[in-house]
C-alpha cells in the first residue's frame, strides 16, 4: 500500500500538517488541508490544483467539522487518511491556569479531535478502510511540572484513541497515536502556547525544570515527513508511533512505573478483598 490516498489534515497550515500535507501532495496523493487561515495553503493549492483542497475550519466549532468533512469526501470521493494535528500548548502549574484556559486547550486538542473522528468514521466505515492519526506527544507518555493541562489533553487522546483502535479494527479502519518529541516547529512560538500568570511560588520548581532539561536537542520537522508517509503505508500500522529520540527515556519512566507497582502489589493484592482460599 504505497501512494494514491486522500488525506484530511487538520491544523494545515504551518508546523506538522503544512509538512505532512505538502510531502503527500509532492508525492501524488490528495489532500483536504483544513485550517483557521485558508490563505496559508494557497501556495500549495496553486502547486497542486486539481489535488490540493484549502478548506477553513475550527476545530471547536463541530458543525464546521461535519461540513468540512462532508466537503472534502464530496469533492475526492473517498477520504483514506485522517490526520488529527490541530491544537495548541498550555504552560502554568495546575494552579495557576484559569478555567477558561483549561476548557479552551481541551475544546481544541480533545473535542476538536473528536468532532473530526465522529464525523469521518461513518464514511471510512462504509468503504471498509482508512486510517485515523492522532496527534499525542510525549507529553501524552509522560507529565512533568506546569504542564499540566496539555499532558492531560494529551492523555485523553491516547486513552479515546487506544478504544478508538480496538472498536473500529472489525471496519477495516486502522488507529495510529503519533508521539513526537520535541521539535523546532511553530508549536513553540507565542500563537501555539498558552502561558498563565505565573505564581512566585512555582519559580523554584520552573527553575529547576529548567535546569534539568537544558537547551533540548530539538528534531528537524521536515524528517518526519518520511515517517508519515511509512506509516500511512505500512499494511500493518502500529498503534503508536513515537518520532524522535524517545525510546531510552520512555523506556525508564516506565521501569520506575513497574517497579513501583511491583513494591506496592502487595496492598493492591490486599485491597481486591479476595483471599482465594475458598474452595
Amino acid at each position: 500500500m504505497t501512494s494514491n490516498k486522500t488525506w484530511f489534515i487538520t491544523g494545515a497550515g504551518r508546523g506538522f500538517g503544512r509538512i505532512w500535507a505538502q510531502a503527500a501532495l509532492e508525492r501524488g496523493d490528495r489532500v483536504a488541508l483544513t485550517l483557521r487561515n485558508p490563505a496559508q495553503a494557497a501556495d500549495l493549492v496553486e502547486r497542486f490544483p486539481d489535488t490540493a483542497l484549502a478548506l477553513k475550519l475550527d476545530v471547536t466549532n463541530r458543525a464546521e467539522v461535519f461540513a468540512a468533512v462532508a466537503t472534502a469526501h464530496d469533492h475526492f470521493g473517498r477520504l483514506d487518511v485522517i490526520v488529527n494535528n490541530a491544537g495548541f500548548g498550555q504552560m502554568g502549574a495546575i494552579e495557576e491556569v484559569d478555567e477558561d484556559s483549561i476548557r479552551a486547550n481541551f475544546e481544541t486538542n480533545v473535542f476538536g479531535t473528536l468532532s473530526v473522528i465522529q464525523a469521518a468514521l461513518p464514511l471510512l466505515r462504509a468503504q471498509g478502510a482508512g486510517h485515523i492519526i492522532n496527534l499525542s506527544s510525549v507529553a501524552g507518555i509522560v507529565a512533568v511540572p506546569t504542564a499540566g493541562i496539555y499532558e492531560g489533553a494529551k492523555f485523553a487522546v491516547e486513552g479515546i484513541s487506544e478504544a478508538l483502535a480496538a472498536e473500529v479494527a472489525q471496519f477495516g479502519v486502522r488507529v495510529s497515536i503519533v508521539e513526537p518529541s520535541g521539535y523546532a516547529t511553530e508549536f513553540l512560538s507565542a500563537g501555539s502556547i498558552g502561558s498563565a500568570p505565573a505564581m512566585t511560588e512555582y519559580d523554584a520548581l520552573r527553575e529547576e525544570l529548567a535546569a534539568s532539561l537544558g537547551e533540548g536537542d530539538l528534531g528537524d520537522p521536515a524528517a518526519s515527513a518520511p515517517a508519515i508517509l511509512a506509516l500511512v503505508d505500512a499494511e500493518k500500522p502500529p498503534l503508536r508511533l513515537m518520532l524522535g529520540n524517545l525510546l531510552p527515556f520512555v523506556k525508564d519512566v516506565y521501569a520506575q512505573r513497574i517497579a513501583t507497582w511491583e513494591a506496592w502489589d502487595h496492598v493492591a493484592l490486599a485491597a481486591h478483598g479476595n483471599t482465594g482460599s475458598e474452595a
